[in-house]
């Protein structure tokens, strides 16, 4: 989107033009842009590595020009790995504390929960198929180890908080083991999770992940 132009409302017909001055992004705005671009370069099916130089093409500006605002490009997948974090931990955030203020009697089970925490996931995927190559790692595979450590970490806190909510339910189900049970069904829903991402972004986004999502997550909850 171009830059905006000053009013020329007031400029006296039979001067000289003023001169056409650029407006300067405000501060962190241009950061924005950057991983804006960049998210949306990795929307690409099928793209190849994402270079500082391909980044800086597309913005219209130099690579130096990026390396103001971050000091690698591993630094510029930080900054997605932290929108990731904190869009889809706030919703998550949200369920369980829907659950741990509703009143005694009214309280969800947990295995919806956990259907609800998974769906978010994948409608955040699906509405950011970018992301989503950030989430499964494709677009990490040349970058920093620490990247994917992180992403990693990621799916871990995801899965743990559904062993949370599903040990809760199974041990007020009298199981005789809650803890191993809600282990191993968070532990099947965070890789069914995860394949539902990975089979996104390997369709080139063709493949939705909220594909009968209702009657698969019936089958393993």
């Amino acid at each position: 989107m171009p830059d905006a132009l000053p009013s020329l409302t007031d400029a006296d017909p039979a001067s000289d033009p003023p001169a056409v001055t650029r407006k300067r992004p405000k501060p962190g705005e241009r950061r924005v842009q950057i991983l804006q671009a960049l998210a949306e370069m990795l929307e690409q099916p099928g793209a190849d590595r994402i270079t500082t130089a391909a980044l800086a093409a597309r913005l219209s500006v130099s690579e130096a020009a990026l390396y103001r605002h971050f000091a690698s490009k591993a630094q510029m997948f930080e900054g997605l790995i932290e929108f990731i974090e904190q869009s889809v931990f706030t919703l998550v955030n949200q369920i369980t504390e829907r659950r741990q203020s509703a009143a005694d009697g009214d309280v969800e089970p947990g295995h919806r929960l956990v259907a609800r925490v998974v769906t978010m996931v994948l409608q955040f995927a699906e509405k950011n198929p970018g992301m989503t190559r950030v989430m499964v790692g494709d677009a990490l595979v040349f970058e920093n180890a620490r990247l994917q450590q992180r992403m990693n970490q990621f799916f871990d806190k995801i899965e743990a908080t559904m062993r949370q909510l599903l040990r809760t339910e199974v041990d007020g189900q009298g199981s005789d083991t809650p803890t191993l049970d809600a282990q191993v069904m968070a532990s099947a829903t965070t890789a069914f999770l995860v394949g539902r991402l990975h089979r996104y972004a390997r369709s080139g986004f063709k493949r939705l992940p909220s594909e009968h999502l209702e009657a698969s997550l019936a089958l393993i909850l």
